[in-house]
């Protein structure tokens, strides 16, 4: 008789994810969502053909080492800086991720974010909470246009794309973008986006969304120097990943009015956050929830799960991050 593979599921998802799994596999969950040492997530991974992983598990040459019978990563989200790529290619085992189901819906976020942000909207609530409204001003929490202003998008995949549409379309912005490659000119027509030097993106953009994925190259990506070359009233929205921005130098160009505002879903370090962003006002912090909506994340789950049965069962992983490891198999 054939024995299912084993898998683990490594935080908590949703309830039919696991028993859709548990169709073709023998799971072990974590459906207390809790937060594994890596001991502890190496020792859980003993005799699992596959994992489904978030950004909370590290992926990596040492623990490979530890596993030797895993097969599969299949991470719930588009982003896969939690994994070691070389080091599973080497060892040959495939990672899969999730996109395409949250492109929309992290647009979404990224403009409310820019919204909430240009217009101070955290700022203002918490100094009605506090009370202290108690007459009208002319200048009170005034803050920037976004209609007709100049939208600069630094990472033009699907997610800066779906800002770019909402920004040029929705709200008649200027839309200038910064990308590895430039977009196919029939791309830049629908996006109604123009392609400048980064150079040129940092000084002319009055809002600037951050939407790249993280690598050793693009770590600190926006600093203290390219922090000084925006605009004093621009602000910067970072909804890619944490250490794109160096959260120390943006905390000081905050605090400075070297920019006007910022507004945050992904830190350095998270969950936790610096300091020097909490003292700040003129900030707007989210906890990285720029995908989660219920639909979307029913999603993402399906996807990964897809990804664990389509690979392990089927020998057909829908969303390859890696698929040089097919070859070779």
């Amino acid at each position: 008789m054939n024995t299912k593979p084993s898998i683990l599921v490594a935080r908590a998802v949703f309830p039919e994810t696991i028993a859709f799994l548990q169709q073709h596999f023998d799971v072990a969950h974590n459906q207390a969502d809790e937060i594994w040492s890596r001991p502890d997530l190496i020792a859980r991974l003993q005799g699992k053909a596959g994992v489904l992983a978030t950004g909370s598990e590290r992926i990596d040459a040492e623990l490979l080492a530890a596993c030797p019978d895993l097969k599969l990563a299949a991470n719930m989200a588009v982003g896969f800086n939690n994994f070691d790529l070389a080091a599973m290619t080497a060892r040959g085992v495939l990672g899969t991720n999730t996109p395409d189901v949250l492109t929309e819906t992290t647009a979404d976020f990224g403009f409310a974010l820019l919204m909430a942000t240009a217009r101070r909207i955290t700022e203002s609530e918490h100094f009605l909470r506090a009370g202290q409204w108690n007459k009208w001003a002319i200048d009170m929490f005034a803050g920037a246009e976004v209609h007709g202003s100049t939208l600069g998008i630094l990472g033009m995949g699907r997610i800066g794309q779906g800002i770019a549409r909402r920004g040029a379309h929705g709200f008649g912005m200027n839309v200038v973008y910064h990308n590895r490659s430039r977009l196919t000119p029939a791309l830049e027509a629908e996006c109604k986006a123009r392609y400048v030097a980064k150079d040129e993106l940092l000084q002319t953009a009055d809002h600037l969304v951050l939407v790249l994925p993280y690598s050793a190259q693009s770590h600190h990506a926006i600093g203290a120097a390219e922090l000084a070359r925006m605009k004093p009233t621009a602000t910067l929205v970072n909804i890619a990943r944490g250490g794109i921005v160096d959260d120390v130098a943006l905390a000081k160009a905050l605090r400075d009015k070297r920019i006007a505002a910022a507004g945050l879903d992904v830190y350095e370090g998270e969950p936790k956050v610096h300091p020097d962003l909490l003292a700040c006002s003129n900030v707007v912090l989210t906890p990285h929830i720029a995908s989660a909506t219920v639909p979307t994340r029913r999603a993402m789950a399906q996807l990964a799960a897809d990804n664990l049965v389509g690979f392990l069962v089927n020998g057909q992983p829908l969303t390859p991050l890696n698929p040089e490891v097919l070859k070779k198999k």
